[in-house]
């Protein structure tokens, strides 16, 4: 498993809310669903290395 990196994040309330309440629906926590929002992002853009290459 790749090892985890801790930074902060900024986002306005509104945006945070959103969120909290997407994960809620998905039972997962907040930072769960950002990770998930953002892997799922960077897999559409096809920007994550291949499972071979990591």
């Amino acid at each position: 498993m790749a090892k985890k990196k801790a930074f902060a994040l900024r986002v306005n309330e509104d945006m945070m809310k959103a969120i909290e309440k997407w994960a809620s629906d998905e039972f997962r926590s907040t930072n769960g669903q950002i990770e998930w929002m953002l892997h799922e992002s960077l897999k559409k853009a096809n920007r994550l290395k291949k499972e071979k290459d990591q």
